[in-house]
């Protein structure tokens, strides 16, 4: 408890950034590794800033669990590199600085790739080293998810009484991601067990000034802030921080006035930010009360009321058509309005336009779904997929799809670039489809992706894709019990070709309240049926089906009749189960799809009075 003790009577003043340093040194892998392949390196950094200054000090652990080593292959060597990190410390510090270790956050936005509870057994395996190194405190920093950083603490408090500092990261001023208040997080985390809470990391000196001004002092806890050197940059394709030592050193006397009691430094600050800090700390004391600056409240707007029913309400009283008909991949886009007009005026209840399925170009499905609701009067659906656009680009496109009023979409994960006309360019997936529609239903809440207020709610329906051809069903259905969980409201399935298969989902999802929309494409060729079944993921083909459509090879007329019959068929099971129909256009072809249209009000017809599953 020796730091704790400290910092009731002083203003301590930490060390800055590890990692900065080692790239000055060319040092650009595994930082963590660096503690027992370049020990001298570690050494060297720990004392430049003991040297300038630092009151306490923190080992080169950041990344140094089995999670985040893996990434390098070095997973078993969790144990070595973190006693080699606090052996380091510990002899550099040997004028008596503390020496606390540093855990990194592993969540970003995306939460798919890693269970909270696999990074809680990788940072007790990490932790329990870092304990047992007897060190002064434990420093949790870099947390963007504010449930990993709370379980992550609680998990701490059950093995060890050692001190924890516990720090969140911020991608807008006194806001998180999660849209909770800076203040109230901290006073969370203190509740929980932390003894030393604040902020570190993403936001220069200025913002993070910014956001301790609306901070109360802790009751119990005391406040600490590892701001970065500036706002990054990026200069010849190397990131760079823009920041003169004495203005750093300027902005730490700031942060003591807001009560913080244990300022360092983080990405871009060097020995020289935490000696010329440490000479303008050294002889204050800490602020003991303070009158936090009133956070104002933004009023967020409610969204306008919708113009239509949502289809996930009106699918489960009566039946429903989606239509899908891709925007053209040329120029000419005549066709496709004359089809999208054709299809609504037939009975579709939206037109649906995929967002460059196959990883190739077409015109934009904003751009199109734009013109015929504003031109035409036609509501339409975009898929939004994860592929082509980063966490910006997304939310800025869907901040566009509100603002002209298209509120239905359906969030896909998107084909992997490489299946595409373009090969060599680059697939994003910051996110994945699951985590895309809890972000969209945060825009219904009026929440940014970064946690900021937008001054008004968005109105999105939120419409995830399900591939029931799988050799076990019951694993897709897990995965849409798990997107319902991130607030699907209905689903929309690949397109199914055989009854049975039919059957076999209205069995295994018949417990859920969530919507589907099976879907039914049909063929136009025995050559597209050959390409769908063995080379579209997610789409397989019965025998029957294939052979049928084999034996009508060549002759373009009958091949589209049987591609149609086969529909037809399948349309038999389909209706007689799921209010909701999915239609895929093929090759631009709505002739084809008017025809389906018909034939399911013929069904309906002579079905009136039937209760479907929804």
């Amino acid at each position: 408890m020796r730091l704790l003790d400290a910092l009731k009577s002083k203003v301590l003043t930490a060390d800055g950034a590890m990692g900065t340093l080692l790239y000055s040194y060319g040092l650009d892998n595994c930082h963590e590794e660096m503690n027992i392949i370049r020990p001298d390196v570690i050494e060297k950094i720990h004392g430049e800033y003991i040297a300038a200054g630092a009151d306490v000090i923190q080992t080169n652990t950041y990344g140094a669990n089995a999670i985040k080593l893996a990434r390098y292959g070095l997973e078993s060597k969790v144990v070595e590199i973190n006693e080699a990190a606090i052996a380091l410390a510990k002899k550099a510090a040997n004028g008596g600085q503390f020496v606390i270790g540093s855990i990194g956050g592993i969540r970003g936005v995306r939460k798919s790739d890693t269970t909270l509870e696999e990074i809680l057994t990788a940072i007790r395996e990490q932790a329990t080293v870092l304990i047992d190194g007897q060190i002064d405190g434990l420093l949790l920093e870099t947390y963007y998810d504010f449930k990993e950083l709370s379980e992550t603490i609680k998990m701490l408090r059950s093995i060890t009484n050692m001190p924890i500092i516990a720090q969140v990261s911020m991608h807008d001023p006194g806001v998180l991601q999660n849209g909770l208040k800076l203040n109230v997080a901290l006073q969370q985390l203190e509740k929980i067990g932390a003894d030393i809470v604040g902020v570190n990391c993403r936001l220069g000196p200025h913002h993070t000034i910014q956001a301790f001004e609306g901070v109360e002092l802790p009751e119990r806890a005391l406040l600490s802030a590892y701001p970065n050197a500036s706002l990054l940059a990026i200069e010849e394709g190397k990131v760079i921080y823009e920041s003169e030592a004495d203005y750093f050193a300027r902005a730490a006397v700031q942060l003591r006035n807001q009560g913080v009691r244990l300022i360092g430094g983080c990405c871009g600050t060097t020995p020289k930010h935490i000696e010329a800090a440490k000479k303008l700390l050294v002889n204050l004391n800490p602020i003991i009360t303070k009158e936090a600056k009133p956070i104002q409240e933004i009023v967020i707007q409610e969204a306008e009321p919708r113009n239509a029913e949502p289809l996930h309400e009106k699918v489960k009283r009566e039946r429903s058509i989606i239509v899908e008909l891709d925007t053209p991949r040329h120029l000419e886009i005549n066709t496709f309005v004359e089809g999208a007009k054709a299809l609504y005026n037939e009975g579709a209840d939206i037109i649906m336009m995929a967002d460059n399925s196959l990883a190739s170009p077409r015109v934009s499905n904003i751009a199109m779904g734009s013109i015929l609701k504003l031109q035409h009067n036609i509501r339409v659906m975009p898929h939004i997929t994860c592929r082509d656009r980063n966490l910006i680009g997304l939310q800025s496109h869907l901040m566009g799809l509100n603002a002209v009023g298209l509120h239905d979409v359906l969030a896909v994960t998107g084909d992997p670039t490489k299946v595409g006309d373009f090969p060599g360019a680059t697939s994003v997936y910051d996110v994945s489809s699951m985590e895309l529609i809890s972000l969209i239903k945060q825009l219904n809440e009026g929440i940014s992706f970064s946690g900021k207020v937008l001054r008004k709610k968005a109105n999105f329906s939120v419409a995830a894709a399900f591939n029931p051809n799988v050799r076990v069903l019951d694993r897709a259905v897990s995965r849409l019990e798990k997107k319902i969980e991130h607030g699907a409201d209905y689903f929309i399935s690949q397109p199914v070709y055989s009854k049975e298969k039919i059957e076999e989902i209205y069995e295994a999802t018949k417990h859920l309240d969530t919507p589907i929309y099976i879907g039914i494409m049909p063929l136009t060729s025995f050559r597209s049926a050959e390409f769908l079944h063995h080379e579209v993921p997610g789409i397989k083909l019965s025998d029957e089906v294939l052979e049928r459509m084999e034996a009508c090879e060549g002759d373009k007329v009958l091949e589209a009749k049987e591609g149609v019959a086969i529909a037809r068929e399948l349309l038999d099971t389909a209706v007689s189960r799921f209010n909701g129909i999915y239609l895929i256009t093929p090759f631009l072809r709505y002739d084809l799809t008017i025809q389906l249209m018909q034939y399911i009000k013929q069904l309906d017809e002579q079905n009136k009075g039937v209760k479907v599953n929804a």
